[in-house]
């Protein structure tokens, strides 16, 4: 695990790469889920947490229109904190957002399947499995109708 360390300037200190990191560094290191520990340099005390929640806040403030946490969501954050019994929220929150991200990732991962092919040849592969389908369904009514045609033949000449 990469540790980053904190140094009382508030500057972010890379320990593995030797250079100094800004919120960014560490967001993209979020979004290629490469794990670290911010610690701080003197105590060690682990400050991951706090940063993660700068990174959101940064995020939250440098882009208006992708808000992700209204003003009436942080406040209900704040309500459940206050409750003689707080509500499971973390476990909700981490399911709900798996949950969400498994299946943007798979909306994604169609969205790709289906733009692989040009619209001609998707539209080639629909045609391709309409001529299947009624070669079959014309295949087994003729395969059907002319054995009993058969039948008839077979009972109609020895009678």
């Amino acid at each position: 695990m990469r540790v980053i360390r904190k140094y009382a300037n508030r500057r972010l200190y890379d320990t593995q790469q030797s250079r100094y990191v800004t919120l960014e560094d560490l967001r993209q290191l979020v979004l290629d889920s490469e794990p670290f520990r911010v610690e701080d340099a003197k105590s060690g005390e682990d400050l991951t947490r706090t940063i993660l929640l700068s990174i959101i806040i940064e995020q939250e403030q440098a882009d208006g229109d992708a808000e992700v946490f209204s003003n009436d969501l942080l406040a209900q954050f704040i309500r459940v904190y206050d409750m003689a019994q707080p509500l499971p929220l973390a476990r909700y929150l981490e399911q709900g957002t798996r949950l969400m991200m498994e299946q943007q990732q798979r909306m994604q991962d169609q969205w790709q399947q289906a733009m692989r092919h040009s619209p001609m040849e998707l539209m080639r592969e629909l045609a391709e499995e309409n001529m299947k389908f009624w070669q079959q369904t014309i295949g087994q009514a003729t395969g059907a109708g002319s054995q009993e045609g058969h039948k008839d033949k077979e009972g109609g000449g020895k009678g």
